[in-house]
């Protein structure tokens, strides 16, 4: 019975993260617009002992994306861009999101009105945090900071479209949330984030 109350208090399990990590190295592969590096670190394991890993990461900032609702109507405001990533994976189409963005040494709050206004044109009075997640945790050091917020039509001081000297070419959709949760279920929309916000918005708000 002692050993494994030593094992509880005192074994691995119990310690913090970064007491269990020792990072022996790091080669930057790549420092362009994002940084992409390969680590070494030793990893202490379950059973106290250490192994080496090595692992790739890409920083890019963390985000943030938001879904404007509206209760009465029932809808919910998207917008559809190309996405070259998505692209080069096999997918054939425009994507249908969430409006997002980086955060660019924002507070999350600031940095998604400012997105929201730029991509669908509605300048949203109150912002609700709803959560925070790891998008791709494996590889990705990205976290968002997700938003929902009540539209009504007059909120709309432009056309949206995001801003053409980025590159971007945004379409602003106003969908039923029947309908955007019937596009999820038909692979029409196949954005983790926005699926994400979408369903949060079903269980808690529609």
């Amino acid at each position: 019975m002692g050993l494994i109350l030593d094992i509880l208090l005192w074994g691995p399990k119990a310690m913090s993260v970064s007491d269990r990590i020792r990072v022996k190295n790091f080669r930057l592969l790549s420092d362009s617009k994002y940084i992409l590096k390969v680590t070494t670190f030793d990893w202490r394991r379950d059973d106290g002992e250490w192994q080496t890993q090595v692992r790739e990461t890409y920083d890019r900032g963390n985000g943030a994306a938001l879904l404007p609702c509206n209760r009465s109507r029932r809808t919910v405001v998207l917008v559809r861009q190309f996405r070259y990533p998505a692209f080069v994976n096999g997918y054939d189409d425009l994507l249908i999101e969430a409006a997002a963005g980086m955060l660019d040494n924002a507070s999350p709050e600031d940095r998604i009105r400012t997105e929201a206004e730029e991509e669908t044109g509605y300048r949203l009075r109150d912002v609700h945090k709803v959560f925070e997640a790891f998008m791709s945790p494996g590889a990705v050091t990205e976290k968002l900071h997700f938003f929902v917020a009540e539209y009504e039509p007059e909120m709309r001081v432009s056309a949206g479209g995001g801003l053409a000297h980025e590159g971007e070419e945004i379409e602003v959709l106003e969908l039923g949330i029947d309908d955007a949760l019937a596009m999820i279920a038909d692979g029409r929309i196949v954005d983790a984030k926005t699926i994400m916000l979408l369903q949060y918005a079903a269980l808690h708000i529609f």
